[in-house]
């Protein structure tokens, strides 16, 4: 299997995985031994579906190199978007599968190995990948198009809406180092964001039982995990559709605060979680990933500073500041309303770290507009931030706008932006210099892990410049994480000492870089 995109949608794949070895399959890392290979599609924005798009092509045009009988399967957000389109623009897959279908994926790769068979006995011209780019390019530009059918058919099992949600009970293999998981509390969006089309591919926000995540964190913490990331597209909505009588359409913060002072005293909300969730016996943290700035109740900001195990973090995707944006974007908060909620929950949690992303170069966005942006960044310091260029995505409201900016600007003020927070980055990593901290071991350093510095990620918005050519001239070393350190997105700690791999231990911080930070043991 081959995973592309986010943290939610490995733990499809780890969920794909476990269903596998339970019905009888086995697991290989050599491709060319596979007699099925699952891509696992992201769609998030533009260049995420290149690269999805990229990896299907040079995946087909392996196997016909080395093992032509071995099926290949789509999956994942791509397929689930353009479910009617890409079986006739890409014949040469075997099956594409859909969000709902990933507990049934190996009923799917049995009939994708026989679909395989049953076709490679058939005349088909082999495809050729460079028009099939343009192709899947052309849906993209126009995303309910209807394409001429093309020779040999795929296999297609993909609900229109999706459901689907994962339980304790469903077999799971996980990716992951041993000493951390992703724990998905809830799948699905409400929010009518202008810009994203997560909620057309994933369907409306459904939450887990408190009871079932519990039970899968505990079973986590027994195996050994010393960090637990909670995941969900809204995770501040946690809960609220588990109520009585629930409507979906409470998006602003004024029906979610209304709605949340409904619920009863037992009722399941992101703060009853953490607190149960802290209650669990062990050594480990819990992080909460995927925030919404209009769902934050004072409950979650008690529940944050009094949870000893809940890492003082915050990952909170505001996309702009300025109430013009805000309202172009429909993101349901005014930028008085997001000063506010900043300063509630600094003032809640004291020495809290929130991580932000901004989208640069939205439609109509002005040099004013973008100005005050800037200086809301250089007032508030986040702690950790991310930039996207605006992504022009077929089926949202703001792909349809006028006022689109150009490549060229979007970049522009993408490079901007991040220049001023690279300042406030390399002061804040001076900052600590001196201080002991917790950190959880990862691994051992190689040379390119030393020097790389593009750390990217679609929902993060790619959050570093270019490979850093500097030396940096450490020797050995161990790459580690602090509390305000998400796995994949943020800064590390390079420790120059030996340290057990996969536990938490004290270090010094002696220096740092743009983004990490240099430690030795404590």
């Amino acid at each position: 299997m081959i995973s592309l995109g986010c943290a939610k949608n490995l733990v499809d794949a780890e969920v794909m995985m476990g269903s596998l070895l339970k019905q009888g399959f086995e697991i290989t890392n050599e491709n060319a031994e596979a007699d099925a290979l699952i891509v696992n599609t992201c769609s998030f924005i533009d260049a995420a579906q290149e690269e999805s798009v990229d990896t299907i092509l040079e995946s087909t045009e392996f196997r016909e190199n080395t093992n032509t009988g071995q099926a290949v399967i789509v999956s994942g957000c791509l397929s689930q978007r353009y479910r009617k389109e890409l079986p006739k623009l890409m014949p040469e897959v075997d099956a594409f599968m859909g969000i709902d279908q990933v507990e049934q994926v190996g009923d799917i790769v049995r009939k994708a190995v026989d679909n395989r068979e049953s076709r490679l006995g058939q005349a088909e011209e082999k495809p050729n990948n460079d028009e099939t780019k343009r192709a899947v390019a052309e849906l993209v530009a126009d995303d309910e198009s209807e394409q001429p059918a093309t020779p040999g058919e795929p296999l297609v099992d993909i609900h229109s809406r999706p459901d689907y949600i994962p339980k304790f009970e469903t077999p799971r293999f996980r990716l992951t180092p041993n000493h951390f998981a992703y724990v998905k509390i809830a799948e699905g969006c409400n929010h009518p964001c202008s810009f994203c089309i997560i909620p057309r591919m994933r369907g409306s926000h459904r939450s887990r039982t408190q009871t079932d995540i519990v039970q899968e964190a505990r079973q986590l913490v027994a195996d050994g995990v010393k960090e637990l990331n909670l995941i969900s597209q809204d995770s501040t909505y946690y809960g609220l559709d588990l109520r009585p009588d629930h409507r979906a359409n409470i998006a602003s913060p004024e029906r979610f605060t209304a709605a949340a002072n409904e619920l009863s005293a037992d009722a399941s909300t992101l703060a009853s979680l953490l607190r149960e969730l802290n209650s669990i016996e062990g050594e480990f943290w819990i992080r909460i990933l995927y925030t919404h700035p209009a769902h934050w109740t004072e409950e979650i900001i008690t529940a944050i500073a009094g949870c000893e195990k809940v890492v003082k973090y915050v990952d909170m995707p505001l996309q702009h500041i300025h109430d013009a944006m805000l309202e172009r974007m429909r993101r349901e908060t005014s930028g008085q309303y997001i000063r506010d909620l900043i300063g509630r929950i600094r003032e809640g949690v004291p020495g809290i770290a929130i991580r932000t992303t901004f989208i640069v170069g939205f439609p109509g966005e002005t040099e004013e507009y973008f100005e005050a942006l800037l200086d809301f960044m250089r007032e508030v310091r986040f702690e950790r931030l991310g930039v996207f260029t605006y992504s022009k995505e077929d089926g949202t409201k703001a792909g349809a706008m006028e006022c689109q900016l150009t490549d060229q600007q979007k970049e522009n003020r993408r490079e901007r932006a991040m220049a001023v927070q690279l300042e406030i980055s390399r002061e804040i990593a001076a900052a600590q210099v001196g201080k002991t901290m917790r950190v959880l071991v990862e691994k051992q350093a190689d040379e390119e892990e030393l020097k790389q510095a593009n750390t990217s990620s679609w929902e993060h918005g790619l959050i570093r410049g270019e490979d850093s050519d500097e030396e940096l001239g450490l020797g050995p070393c161990l790459i580690a994480r602090g509390e305000v350190d998400a796995p994949d997105i943020d800064g590390r700690v390079l420790v120059r000492g030996d340290l057990p791999l996969g536990q938490f231990a004290e270090v010094k911080i002696t220096g740092h870089t743009d983004y990490d930070l240099i430690a030795e043991p404590a």
